[in-house]
């Protein structure tokens, strides 16, 4: 037995032994440090002394990666296997189709054969050497030689056979042919797969089975039944079922087939050979002559929808699943909507396809998984947003139609409404049962839109499809025009109803409501469209606005309403003026002064709404209103200044709110306008009638303004209120020939030029001297001419010259004293 130490001894050797590893680890991390700093200097020097070689601190196969290959090597013999089978398959059909020396196609078809089975042979024995890819290629190139010989076989011995019947069966027996290869090739090599297995082997045995003859069977499958079918002379309606057949054994491989390839393939083929036969199927039920017809092709779309379903209810991916029901409702729904249109009139359609598509919702929810079910409510909703489109038509027509009495006020009273509304708009066909199709769609969105997130959306689309049903059903009932008049009416009130109730609903919910701006918007289109379909008559015409006026009006104290309802309101009663004038046979100028009513009544409701965001769309309105007044009133003067002067009062009262004061300048230049068009036709001339008045008032208005502000420039204060009266005097003295003008305005600028001296302002002294020296020049241009006249013509010649050689002396003078101020400046250390 060892003995221990004492427990001192054993301490203090511990101690020692500790003592050294810490030497050791100081020694070690000292030579890193130095290692360290070798390195980084030789790989600074080393871009200097050779930048394309490597740093020889570097181990050698530091550099190896920038000599990787760019192409790894299994993908290089992937490439050249696969490169060979297409050469070797080319010279194969070159050697059956075209010739080998003397040899018939017997003779060819026989040594074929031959290379064939060699073919097929030659890759049990690969892949039990482990050469899985050379397999794969040799055995493509053996199928590939078995069509070959299909081809052969019937140019040798079968001749007569139909072409088609034969590729039908050869296509059956190749597809069935290349399952059964794949598979005892692929138990032949089952022994060295497990062989492999127990030794080791790279790969182990998932190389040894070959993936090829699966896939291309699963392909070729396709052809047998649709070729047969052609060889057999079909119609439409068989060619469909075998389309919808094979469609089905596609969706069978896909749903239980567990290899990726074969799965891949199979979904293709569903789908392309699905979507085919959809489409036929659909065409025939859809043009058929006849309810039998139209049946079979019904019953097609049913065996398609039957084959989505079963899809959809055994995929695995929801996604997947979703599309499958879709393409599976649809399909029933579109059915169902063939053999209505063959069996029942042609307004009945979309009803019952709607009624279709409505069924698939019915389906209880225990009976179908989650992700079926919401395939179907999308082919449902599907329909019903192809339904409202096929209703678009008639709503746009009936909103557009009145407009073309615009060109034609009051020149018919049409007895109904639909030839009212469609006076130049053709009817559209089957549009007897739109307002039905719209108001089931309408309820499905109410009923299905409670308690969900999106019930907002499903309201506000419910409210418009109600709307549109209300509004095409005087014109589809071909209603008298008044009545429907009256119906158009009712529409706006309930729309108005309908966006008060979204208004105090969205209060209560504490959160905007999409509703509440729609039903305004309703409101004020249909309004519109009553407004002119009411153009057909005057009486209709005249009653119409009074009632949207009185109906805009009393809604506009609604606090959700107002900024919609008052300026409509305001709108319609200026529209009613020019009504009521046109109606009484007054002049345009006669109704302006009629329409000024609606911008002071504007005016009063703007200042009874205060701060509220009722009050601008009411100016604006009334100022709408107050430049169509202008507009009427412009061909007579008289008139047209009493407008303006009518205009300048309101805005003067508009102004006399404190968050207004702007309306004072809009007051005075209306006043203003007045004042000139009065004068203009009182056939006043003197430029001063029209001035003076803007420059007393200008005048007075600095004046204060200074007053307030003794800092105010005098520019400011008077300059624009001399230069409206100065300059136009100015350019109109040195037109005159008389003196009294000249003398006028002479006195009247030297009277300002002496306040501004005597007050010491600039703008009055500058504009009254200047022009005060334009009129003196003015007076003495006559004896100046005379002057230049008697004078000898050498005259002007000598002054020009005289004056540039002033200019060159001084400009002479002044390039010197810059260069004596360098030279002092140069002087300088």
């Amino acid at each position: 037995m060892t003995t221990l130490p004492p427990p001192a001894e054993e301490l203090r050797l511990l101690d020692a032994e500790l003592w050294h590893l810490d030497a050791r680890r100081a020694v070690l991390l000292r030579r890193r440090e130095w290692l360290v700093h070798t390195l980084s200097a030789a790989s600074a020097r080393q871009p200097a002394r050779d930048r394309g070689a490597t740093p020889s601190v570097w181990p050698a196969g530091a550099g190896s990666a920038a000599r990787r290959p760019e192409t790894p090597a299994p993908k290089v013999q992937n490439v050249l296997l696969l490169l060979g089978g297409i050469l070797l398959t080319i010279a194969a059909i070159a050697f059956t189709l075209v010739s080998w020396g003397q040899m018939g196609i017997a003779g060819r078809a026989l040594v074929l054969g031959a290379v064939t089975v060699a073919a097929l042979g030659v890759p049990v024995t690969l892949l039990r050497r482990g050469l899985g890819s050379t397999a794969e290629a040799v055995a493509g190139l053996g199928m590939a030689l078995t069509v070959l010989d299909a081809y052969a076989l019937h140019e040798a011995l079968l001749t007569g056979t139909d072409g088609l019947r034969y590729a039908a069966a050869a296509s059956a027996v190749l597809a069935g042919t290349w399952v059964a290869y794949g598979v005892g090739v692929s138990a032949l090599a089952s022994p060295a797969r497990e062989a492999a297995a127990r030794k080791g082997a790279a790969g182990g045995g998932a190389r040894l089975v070959l993936r090829l003859p699966a896939p291309l069977a699963a392909a070729t499958a396709q052809l047998p039944p649709l070729l047969w079918a052609l060889a057999t002379g079909a119609g439409p309606h068989t060619l469909t079922a075998v389309l919808l057949v094979t469609a089905a054994a596609d969706t069978a491989v896909a749903l239980r087939t567990t290899r990726l390839s074969v799965r891949i393939l199979a979904v293709v083929g569903a789908c392309g050979m699905g979507a085919s036969g959809v489409l036929a199927a659909g065409w025939l039920c859809w043009s058929a002559s006849g309810p039998g017809s139209a049946a079979r092709a019904a019953a097609l779309l049913a065996l398609a929808a039957t084959i989505a379903l079963v899809a959809a209810r055994f995929v695995p991916e929801r996604e997947i699943a979703i599309g499958s029901a879709l393409a599976g409702g649809l399909c029933l729904v579109a059915g169902v909507g063939g053999v209505l249109r063959a069996s029942v009139p042609g307004e009945w359609t979309v009803p019952g396809c709607l009624a279709g598509a409505l069924a698939l919702t019915t389906v209880p929810p225990t009976r179908l998984p989650e992700p079926v079910r919401r395939g179907l409510a999308w082919a449902s909703l599907t329909v019903q947003g192809l339904a409202v489109l096929w209703a678009v038509p008639l709503v746009a027509g009936t909103l557009i139609g009145p407009a073309a009495w615009v060109g034609r006020i009051w020149s018919d009273a049409p007895g109904g409404t639909r030839a009212a509304v469609f006076a130049e708009v053709p009817w559209p066909p089957y549009a007897a049962t739109v307002p039905l199709v719209l108001l089931v769609v309408a309820g499905v969105q109410a009923l299905t839109g409670r308690g969900a997130t999106w019930r907002p959306v499903a309201t506000t689309g419910a409210l418009v499809l109600g709307w549109a049903t209300a509004f095409v059903l005087p014109a589809v009932l071909d209603l008298p025009h008044p009545a429907g008049l009256v119906t158009q009416g009712v529409v706006i009130v309930a729309a108005l109803g309908c966006a008060e109730w979204a208004r105090r609903a969205s209060v209560e919910a504490a959160g905007p409501s999409p509703s509440h701006l729609t039903a305004v918007v309703l409101a004020l289109i249909t309004s519109l469209h009553l407004a002119l379909l009411s153009l057909a008559s005057e009486p209709a015409t005249i009653g119409v606005l009074v009632a949207l006026t009185a109906l805009f009006g009393a809604a506009g104290v609604r606090r959700g309403l107002g900024p919609f309802a008052a300026p409509a309101s305001l709108g319609y009663a200026t529209a009613l003026a020019c009504a009521i004038g046109a109606s009484a046979g007054w002049q345009p100028q006669h109704t302006a002064l009629l329409v000024l009513v609606v911008p002071g009544a504007g005016a009063v409701i703007a200042a009874r709404l205060g701060g509220t965001s009722a009050a601008v769309p009411v100016e604006v309105t009334g100022t709408v209103a107050m430049v169509l007044a202008v507009v009427l009133a412009v061909t007579d003067p008289p008139t047209l200044a009493l407008v303006l002067s009518l205009g300048a009062v309101i805005a003067a009262g508009t102004a006399l709110r404190a968050e207004r004061r702007s309306g004072g300048y809009v007051a005075a230049v209306l006043f203003l306008l007045a004042a000139w068009v009065r004068l203009a036709a009182w056939e006043v001339t003197t430029a001063e009638a029209y001035t003076l008045p803007v420059t007393a008032a200008a005048l007075v208005v600095g004046f204060l303004r200074r007053r307030r502000d003794p800092a105010l420039s005098s520019w400011a204060a008077y300059g624009a209120g001399l230069t409206v009266t100065l300059l136009p005097s100015l350019l109109a003295a040195w037109e005159d020939r008389h003196w009294l003008r000249p003398l006028v305005l002479g006195t009247a600028a030297l009277a300002v030029t002496l306040v501004g001296a005597r007050h010491r302002l600039q703008a009055p002294l500058v504009l009254g001297g200047s022009v005060l020296a334009l009129v003196a020049l003015h007076e003495l241009a006559p004896y100046i001419a005379q002057v230049v006249g008697v004078l000898p013509r050498w005259v002007a010649p000598a002054l020009a010259g005289l004056l540039l050689l002033a200019l060159g002396a001084t400009y002479e003078q002044r390039l010197r004293d810059a260069r004596r101020v360098r030279e002092v400046f140069g002087r300088f250390r």
